[in-house]
C-alpha cells in the first residue's frame, strides 16, 4: 500500500467535545470502541464542554495547554479528537502538542487500513487515505523553510510540494481507474446472475450489529467475525440454497457508523453498489443495543445516499440472546407480509424463520407446483430440464409428464405460451410462495 498505518500499540489520549448540536454529536462510548478496534491504548478520555469551536485549534486555548500538559505527563504519542478537524487546526495543534494528532476521519481510515485483505480492498482504503493526505500535504514538509514560492523565496519546499502533489494525482488517478474495472467486473457478475434468475440479498446494518456472525450461521463459511468494530471490510458472496425458493446469493458487506466519512462512501462505492443491487436488503440491527433506533436511522441515512433507500427491506433484530423474555418471531406489516425478524446469530435461534422471511418476499413472482405435459410437448419439457427448474418427475397413466417445478412465473407463461396454451391448462397442482 502507498500509505502504511502503524500497527498499533500507541499511547492515545481521547478527546470528545460535548455541547455540540445535536445532529453533530457523537457518541463518546463508540469513540473509544473505535480506539480500541484501531489498537490504540487509552492513557486518558477528555471531555470539553464547548459550544461554539474556534476556528485554530477547535477548542478553546486554555484546554489546548491543558491537553500539552497531559500529553508530557503520560509520554502520549497521540492525540485523537472525535470530530473532524480541518488541516491547519491538525498542524496547530501537533505543533502544540509535538506528537500526532488524529480526527475522527483519520482514525476510521486507520481502522480500514488494517481490516483490508483483498486486493480491492487495499485499493479503496488507499484512495480513501490518499483522498484524506492531498489536503494535509504541506504538514510532511514544515520542516523545509522556504515553501511559499515567490522572489528569494523560491527552493525545494515548493519544489517537492508540488512533485509530491503531482505524484499523488496520478496515484489517485491510477486506483480510480483500476476500481473501475472492479465495478464493471461486478456488474457483469451481476447481470449474470439476473439471466440466471437467482436473486441477490445483501446484509447491511450497523458496524458491530453481527451481520457476519449471521452470514457464518446461515451459509456455514468462516468469515472473519469479531466484537469489534469494522471487524468486515472486504464483501464476500455466498451461493445459498432456500427452501420454497432455491439459490440465492447472499452478501456480507462493510458496517455503516455515524457520520461516515464521505471520502470511505466514495472510496467503496463499488462495493456498496452490491447492496445497491440486490434485489432484498436484511438490515441487521443489534437488538441489545440501547441507541438502536439512531443507528437504524444512520444506516438508512448511507443507503439513501448509495441510491438503495427504495429497495425491499427485512429488519433482522440480532443478539437475541442478549434479551430475556423475547423468543425468535416474524413480525409482519398489515398486508401479511414479514417486515421484522427477531432472531440470535449466535446460538442460531430463529435462523429458520429468517430463511421463511426471505423466501415469502422473494417468492412473490415464483411458481412453485406441478406440471403436467402431454407427450407431444417433450420440446417443452425439455426446455424446462434446460433452465434446471425442474425439481423431479413422474408420470402419469397416460404417459404425460409430471414435473414438480419450482421457476419464475415470467418465465413459465413466456415458455408455456410459445406453444399457443395457456399456463391454467398445464397445472396439476401448484402452490404460489
Amino acid at each position: 500500500m502507498f500509505f502504511e498505518r502503524h500497527e498499533g500499540g500507541e499511547r492515545a489520549i481521547l478527546v470528545h467535545l460535548e455541547g455540540q448540536d445535536p445532529e453533530a454529536r457523537e457518541d463518546p462510548q463508540e469513540f473509544q470502541e473505535l480506539a480500541h478496534s484501531a489498537g490504540a491504548d487509552t492513557v486518558a478520555f477528555i471531555n470539553v464542554p464547548r459550544h461554539r469551536p474556534t476556528a485554530k485549534f477547535l477548542i478553546g486555548s486554555g484546554k489546548v495547554e491543558e491537553l500539552r500538559d497531559l500529553v508530557k505527563a503520560e509520554q502520549a504519542d497521540l492525540v485523537i479528537f472525535n470530530h473532524i478537524l480541518t488541516p491547519s487546526q491538525e498542524r496547530n495543534l501537533e505543533r502544540v502538542f509535538e506528537c500526532r494528532v488524529l480526527d475522527r476521519t483519520g482514525l476510521i481510515l486507520d481502522i480500514f487500513a488494517q481490516r483490508a485483505r483483498t486486493h480491492e480492498g487495499k485499493l479503496q482504503v488507499e484512495l480513501a487515505q490518499l483522498d484524506h493526505l492531498s489536503t494535509r500535504l504541506v504538514r510532511g514538509w514544515t520542516h523545509l523553510e522556504r515553501q511559499k514560492g515567490g522572489i528569494g523565496l523560491r527552493g525545494p519546499g515548493e519544489t517537492q510540494l508540488e512533485t509530491d502533489r503531482r505524484l499523488l494525482r496520478v496515484r489517485i488517478g491510477q486506483i480510480k481507474q483500476k476500481l473501475e474495472r472492479v465495478r464493471s467486473q461486478r456488474e457483469q457478475a451481476r447481470r449474470g446472475r439476473k439471466r440466471a434468475d437467482i436473486p441477490s440479498v445483501s446484509l447491511v446494518g450497523y458496524t458491530n450489529a453481527g451481520k457476519s456472525t449471521l452470514f457464518n450461521a446461515v451459509t456455514q463459511s468462516e468469515v472473519y467475525a469479531a466484537d469489534q468494530l469494522f471487524a468486515t471490510l472486504d464483501p464476500t458472496l455466498r451461493r445459498l440454497e432456500l427452501d420454497d425458493l432455491g439459490p440465492i446469493v447472499l452478501a456480507d458487506t462493510v458496517g455503516f457508523i455515524r457520520h461516515l466519512p464521505h471520502k470511505l462512501v466514495e472510496a467503496f462505492r463499488a462495493t456498496l453498489e452490491e447492496s445497491s443491487n440486490s434485489d432484498l436488503l436484511l438490515h441487521v440491527i443489534d437488538a441489545h443495543e440501547p441507541d438502536r433506533q439512531q443507528q437504524i436511522e444512520q444506516v438508512l441515512a448511507v443507503l439513501t445516499e448509495i441510491g438503495a433507500d427504495e429497495l425491499p427491506i427485512l429488519e433482522v433484530y440480532n443478539k437475541l440472546d442478549l434479551l430475556e423474555g423475547v423468543e425468535p418471531q416474524i413480525q409482519r406489516d398489515e398486508a401479511g407480509r414479514p417486515q421484522r425478524v427477531w432472531l440470535s446469530a449466535r446460538d442460531g435461534r430463529g435462523l429458520e424463520l429468517l430463511s421463511q422471511a426471505v423466501a415469502e418476499l422473494l417468492g412473490n413472482d415464483l411458481f412453485v407446483g406441478t406440471l403436467c405435459l402431454p407427450q407431444k410437448l417433450g420440446r417443452l419439457r425439455a426446455q424446462f430440464f434446460a433452465l434446471g427448474v425442474v425439481q423431479t418427475e413422474a408420470h402419469d397413466e397416460q404417459g404425460a409428464s409430471l414435473l414438480a417445478v419450482r421457476v419464475p412465473r415470467v418465465e413459465l407463461n413466456r415458455l408455456i405460451s410459445r406453444e399457443g396454451w395457456q399456463p391454467s391448462e398445464f397445472l396439476e397442482q401448484h402452490t404460489l410462495q
